[in-house]
């Protein structure tokens, strides 16, 4: 994996916002004082970083969680990431 894609990615994804969502995306800081609740990961999203957090979004929502960090992210062919789930 490419550090740089990496880096790039993780950027997007913490420009991006959406809107009101029950699950909000959070950065490492704010997660300290949060209780984890385990991770969720999506893939083979080939369109845009967008639809990857839409589908973050929706599984934290699904489990119950009121927010999400994203501790991997890639890039290829397809989208891919991973997340960790908090109350």
């Amino acid at each position: 994996m490419n550090i740089k894609s990496t880096v790039v990615t993780m950027s997007l994804l913490s420009a991006l916002s959406f809107g009101a969502f029950a699950a909000e995306s959070i950065n490492a800081e704010q997660a300290q004082s949060r209780q984890s609740l385990g991770t969720v990961s999506v893939g083979a999203i080939a369109s845009s970083p967008m639809d990857m957090r839409a589908q973050l979004d929706k599984k934290a929502d699904e489990q119950g969680a009121s927010a999400y960090r994203v501790i991997e992210a890639r890039t290829g062919s397809h989208w891919h990431a991973t997340a960790e789930l908090y109350k």
